[in-house]
């Protein structure tokens, strides 16, 4: 099946040159360009394409405000472009918040350097987002907050940041291009037990569900959190300073040395990994060029295994490939908990389905379900 894509961009070089990397590949068309926000609106409505790729700075329109208008008026999976800079991760968030389901980082050197990597990396983002839940259901929404975080008490070693409306969702109307995964049979609530620790993985559509998750917790939650999402190292930052905004418990990117703490949750570093030691203590090793993500879901879970035993509850988001297989299935052995989020709630259903199919999944919950059992779970 031939995945259409509608190119968004007012550089005619970028438009150019990702039409030609898509239109390369046979199971994808190029049935359309637009050189800013308001074409791309008009465009959309117009073609019906299956995949919008979206620049953020543009005349008349940006990026951001034309994804929230799409999300509106045509639902459609839309990729961004964005910097690798901490103003492009800042742009990047908001616009998967404005309903925007990936983002790839536009860098033209790359481009010109290494075609063949960035050829099939466009491309293979292409036809993932395509599968995505986004042209059938709603934009994910973060959970109902107040406008100004509440107050909290600060956690040992830094101060709590400062407050921050949240951003304004976009909110889509469904339509029905193809038929949506039924809901699954929600997981009983769970049993409480003393968890030393709360581990999440994460991956395409991860920065929307982590937002949702987190944000239900209170802010004296009695387990530490460590939290990874596949994400570049210039993103890491911004995206834990988001979520410490948004959120009653305290987030922050993790550090070498750092300690877990109740109430806290550790977000790991972009393009390195992440691991915890029996005292608790958070360990950043450098990425390994062998692993394909960096950071690496199983890696943590691993860690966490080993550390923790039969205290650790792992939970698996949205996300494409199967990472957290292998740290979950460690985790099982061990005598912890894993849960994984439902088909019908995830952008992708793909690390959750890896779970599912192995049979460590001791619970499946929808993404809205996930906080307030997090809280039921633990004591």
């Amino acid at each position: 099946m031939v995945v259409k894509v509608l190119v968004v961009d007012d550089s005619g070089f970028f438009r150019r040159r990702v039409s030609e990397i898509l239109s390369a590949d046979p199971t994808i068309q190029v049935i359309g360009t637009a050189t800013n926000g308001k074409e791309a609106i008009d465009q959309a409505l117009a073609l019906k394409p299956d995949v919008i790729t979206m620049d953020y700075e543009m005349p008349m329109m940006d990026g951001i405000t034309a994804v929230r208008h799409i999300m509106q008026k045509c639902p459609t999976p839309v990729l961004m472009f964005s910097s690798l800079t901490h103003e492009g991760a800042r742009v990047t968030l908001d616009a998967l918040d404005a309903g925007a389901v990936d983002f790839l980082p536009k860098n033209f050197e790359d481009i010109s350097r290494n075609p063949d990597k960035v050829k099939q990396l466009l491309c293979e983002k292409v036809h993932t987002i395509s599968r995505s839940n986004r042209r059938f259901s709603s934009a994910p929404q973060p959970s109902a907050q107040p406008s100004v975080a509440p107050s909290r008490p600060a956690v040992s070693g830094f101060a709590p940041a400062a407050t921050a409306p949240a951003p304004t969702p976009a909110r889509t109307t469904p339509i029905a291009s193809r038929s949506a995964p039924a809901a699954a049979p929600s997981s009983p609530a769970p049993k409480r037990k003393a968890y030393k620790l709360v581990a999440i993985g994460t991956s395409t559509g991860g920065p929307v569900a982590l937002q949702r998750v987190l944000t239900q917790l209170p802010g004296n939650f009695p387990a530490p959190i460590v939290l990874v999402q596949h994400m570049p190292a210039a993103f890491t930052k911004a995206f834990a300073e988001r979520l410490d905004k948004l959120c009653r418990i305290s987030v922050k990117e993790a550090e070498d040395g750092d300690i877990l703490r109740p109430g806290l949750a550790l977000l790991a570093p972009g393009g390195k990994q992440m691991m915890i030691d029996g005292r608790g203590t958070v360990r950043i090793l450098p990425g390994d060029e062998r692993l394909n993500y960096k950071p690496c879901v199983d890696i943590t879970f691993g860690s966490a295994a080993k550390s923790y035993g039969d205290k650790v509850l792992a939970v698996v988001l949205t996300g494409m490939g199967a990472d957290g297989r292998e740290g979950a299935r460690l985790l099982k052995q061990g005598g912890s908990s894993v849960w994984a989020q439902d088909e019908a709630s995830c952008v992708i259903y793909g690390m959750p389905m890896a779970i599912v199919k192995a049979n460590l999944a001791d619970a499946v919950y929808s993404l809205d379900d996930i906080g307030k059992h997090l809280v039921e779970a633990c004591h």
